[in-house]
């Protein structure tokens, strides 16, 4: 696809996607086929910027485009269930700056040619997981806001405070949030696994010992206590989002940190 259209393609997605964030929750079905439509677009020019002959483009704009593509759609599924209004307040914006930075930082080449034929399904595991644990972020998020409305004696409308509103219970929103985490856990987990075995064959040694991995080991710990701590302390409320919030921020610092410093500020390509 030429660039001039792949660009075309990001700032329509990246204006639908703000439109989304800008209608009013009454306007439901045009916010939700609207959302279809740019998410539809999101991974059409997701799929022409990753892909390339013999390798995958692989950047932190690439890697934060392709988690918000997924909690888009996790977004759109879940709020034909559960009235999810304060969500949509929260993702759509970040789905608009996340969709149009792939034109402005591309990334950079990384080769498959010589590599397991299973080390492409490696990274994909690692993209998913990174997506499905930052839509629990978001969901921690919303949730403190919730929270802290319930604490307030004011009720007056606002850009947020009527889609907070609306929101299912806490205790609900809580029993979401321990599934995204759980589901996200297992995939951190296969990625940290495999990560393990290509890690051996490719450097010679059963683990690299460089920041992205010491920040994914200490997210998975994280995850791992959080869910440890529910099951067996009964963990709820702020402990459990402080610790969310602090595994996604790890878990940020390992994969798109660790891109932005090198592709923006280092000026160097990926190993």
């Amino acid at each position: 696809m030429p660039i001039h259209l792949l660009t075309t393609i990001l700032i329509a997605t990246s204006l639908m996607y703000a439109a989304c964030a800008a209608l009013p929750a009454r306007k439901g079905a045009l916010i939700s086929n609207l959302t279809a439509a740019a998410w539809l677009l999101h991974g059409v020019s997701l799929w022409q910027l990753m892909l390339a002959p013999g390798g995958l483009r692989v950047g932190f704009a690439i890697m934060g485009s392709a988690a918000l593509w997924i909690t888009v759609a996790a977004y759109w599924l879940e709020n034909r269930n559960f009235a999810l209004d304060g969500l949509r307040r929260l993702v759509m914006p970040c789905a608009a700056a996340a969709s149009i930075l792939p034109a402005l930082f591309p990334g950079s080449l990384f080769q498959l040619e010589g590599r397991a034929p299973a080390f492409g399904l490696h990274i994909a595991v690692a993209i998913l997981a990174y997506a499905i644990l930052t839509i629990a972020a978001f969901h921690a998020v919303l949730m403190a806001l919730q929270e802290s409305r319930l604490h307030t004696r004011s009720r007056g409308a606002g850009w947020l405070s009527g889609a907070l509103d609306q929101l299912p219970a806490l205790m609900t929103m809580e029993k979401l949030l321990f599934r995204v985490i759980g589901i996200g856990f297992v995939l951190l987990s296969l990625t940290v696994l495999s990560g393990i075995v290509f890690s051996e064959q490719l450097f010679g040694a059963v683990l690299k010992w460089d920041h992205k991995s010491i920040f994914t080991l200490l997210s998975w710990c994280l995850f791992a206590a959080l869910l440890a701590g529910r099951r067996w302390r009964g963990w709820r409320g702020k402990i459990a989002l402080r610790f969310t919030l602090a595994g996604f921020a790890t878990l940020m610092l390992a994969y798109v940190g660790s891109h932005f410093v090198l592709e923006v500020i280092l000026k160097r390509g990926l190993a």
